[in-house]
C-alpha cells in the first residue's frame, strides 16, 4: 500500500514541477512515507529521521516531511518533539502536498491530516516507482471496515470506500500499453471491494474478472483477503482464468480460536480451515500465504500450540511473521492487558519462524522436476548471468539467461532449490 501511495504523491508533486532524484544530497524536498501497522515499522521511521538530519543542518531551506499513516496517528509528536519535520501531511491529504510544501517553505510548520470518505485519488495516473517496467500495483480501495482489535488501520485510513472500476480498468490497461505484465490489486481487504452506480453493482469477484479479461498477457495478483470473505465464488472466478495468479495471501493470525475471538477478526479456526479446504479443493495448484501474531494479549501456551498445528496443518508456503506490539488507540490497547512476556513473545515467534522456515521448504522441494510458467522481471541479484521471475505461485525463481529478457514468460524447469528460491533452467 506504502509503495501505491508514493507512486500517487510523486505524481502530484510532478504536476508542479517536482522531479525525483537518485541522490537525497539534492533534494529539495524529502517525503518519508510511514506506516503505524507495527512498531518496528515506525521505530525504522524515527530512525531515518536521524540519518537525514546532518541534510537539514547542511541546507535549512530543506524541506522534510513525513506522510501517511504514522504522520496522521502521531502529528503532534512529530511536530513538537522533532523540529526538523516541517509537513505532515495524511493518507487522504495528499492532494493539498503543494501547498504544504509552500507553506512549510515560508518557515510554517504545515499539517493536514483529515481523513475522507470519498478520496481514493482515482482520477491520479501514478508516477511508476518500480524498477523493473514488469510489475506494478493498482490501489482499488482505500480505508478498512473490520475493527480487528490489535489493529490501527481503521484509525489512521479511515473507512472503506471504492475505486470507480472504470478507473481501476484504465488504469490496467495503461499499464498494459507500458509494456507491464503484471498487476497486482490492492486494498486492506479486497473481498470487501464495492461499487454501484446506476442500479449496477460490482463485487470484487466482477472486478477482478474484468481486469483478467484486460489482456490474457497481463497476470493479476490481489492482496489482502480476509478468511470471513473469501467465497467459493471468487476461488471458481479464479479458476476460470489462466492470467490470475495461483496464489492466495489469507492472513489467519492465529490458530486458537478464543485468540481469534479477543482479536474480533470474526472466524473461527475451524471457519479458516474450511476456507484452506475450498482453496485446496477449487485451486488445487494455488499457494498460500498468511500472517501470523506471537503473544497476542493472553496468549497461552495451548494458544501458541494451535497456532503451530494450524502452520503445519496448512502447509503455508510462506508468512509473514510478527510479534504482538500493542498500538495505541487500538481495541486492544484500551480494552486488554499486553501481558505477554517479551522472551515469551520472542520464543513463541522463534517456534513460528522455524516451523515456517521448514515448511517453505518443503514447499520448494515438492516443485523439483516440475515445470512453471516465469514471468521475467529481472536480472538475479548475485549473477547477471542469471535472470529472476516468479511462478503463478509467487515463488521468485532463478535460472540462466539464455537471450531473454524482462517482460517475456518462459517456461522453467525447477532442478533444486533453497528455502526461499526455485532455481531451474528454461525449455
Amino acid at each position: 500500500m506504502n509503495v501505491a501511495d508514493s507512486e500517487v504523491v510523486a505524481s502530484i508533486l510532478a504536476d508542479r514541477g517536482f522531479s525525483i532524484t537518485e541522490d537525497i544530497n539534492e533534494a529539495g524536498l524529502i517525503l518519508i512515507n510511514t506506516c503505524s501497522v507495527r512498531e518496528n515499522a515506525e521505530q525504522k521511521i524515527w530512525n531515518r529521521l536521524r540519518t537525514i538530519r546532518h541534510l537539514k543542518k547542511k541546507n535549512s531551506n530543506l524541506v522534510v516531511g513525513m506522510i501517511g499513516c504514522m504522520a496522521e496517528r502521531l502529528k503532534e509528536k512529530v511536530l513538537e518533539t522533532d523540529q526538523m519535520v516541517d509537513l505532515v501531511a495524511g493518507p487522504d491529504a495528499y492532494r493539498d502536498l503543494p501547498a504544504l510544501v509552500a507553506e512549510a517553505e515560508s518557515g510554517h510548520k504545515a499539517v493536514n491530516v483529515l481523513l475522507s470518505r470519498e478520496e481514493t485519488y482515482a482520477d491520479i495516473s501514478p508516477v511508476r516507482m518500480d524498477r523493473n517496467g514488469v510489475t506494478s500495483f493498482v490501489s482499488i480501495m482505500r480505508g478498512c471496515n473490520n475493527m480487528c482489535a490489535y489493529c490501527v488501520v481503521p484509525y489512521v485510513r479511515g473507512a472503506e470506500r471504492s475505486r470507480d472500476p472504470g478507473s481501476i480498468l484504465k488504469e490496467v490497461k495503461e499499464l498494459f500499453d507500458s509494456g507491464y505484465r503484471e498487476v497486482t490489486l490492492l486494498g486492506q481487504n479486497v473481498d470487501s471491494y464495492r461499487w454501484e452506480k446506476g442500479g449496477l453493482k460490482t463485487g470484487f469477484k466482477e472486478l477482478l474478472e474484468q481486469v483478467a479479461g484486460v489482456n490474457p498477457m497481463m497476470r493479476v495478483r490481489f492482496s489482502t483477503s480476509h478468511p470471513k470473505d473469501l467465497s467459493d465464488e471468487l476461488l471458481k472466478t479464479i479458476s476460470r482464468h489462466d492470467n490470475i495468479c495461483r496464489h492466495i495471501h489469507l492472513p489467519a493470525q492465529s490458530g486458537s480460536s478464543r485468540i481469534l475471538k479477543l482479536m474480533n477478526r470474526e472466524y473461527t479456526r475451524e471457519w479458516y480451515m474450511d476456507r484452506i479446504t475450498a482453496i485446496r479443493r477449487i485451486l488445487p495448484d494455488c499457494a498460500i500465504s498468511t500472517d501470523m501474531i506471537a503473544g497476542f494479549c493472553t496468549e497461552t501456551d495451548e494458544d501458541h500450540r494451535a497456532s503451530l498445528s494450524l502452520m503445519e496443518w496448512a502447509g503455508f508456503d510462506f508468512a509473514y511473521m510478527f510479534r504482538y506490539s500493542e498500538r495505541p488507540g487500538t481495541k486492544a490497547a484500551r480494552k486488554l492487558k499486553d501481558d505477554i512476556p517479551d522472551e515469551v513473545k520472542t520464543a513463541r515467534l522463534n517456534e513460528i519462524i522455524a516451523l515456517q522456515n521448514r515448511l517453505s521448504e518443503r514447499s520448494k522441494r515438492k516443485d523439483i522436476g516440475m515445470i512453471f510458467e516465469v514471468l521475467i522481471e529481472g536480472f538475479s541479484r548475485r549473477s547477471k548471468d542469471h535472470l529472476s521471475g516468479r511462478t503463478s505461485q509467487n515463488k521468485v525463481t532463478v535460472f540462466p539467461c539464455e537471450n531473454e529478457e524482462p517482460g517475456n514468460y518462459v517456461k522453467v524447469k525447477i532442478e533444486k532449490c533453497t528455502s526461499a528460491t526455485l532455481i531451474g533452467k528454461i525449455i
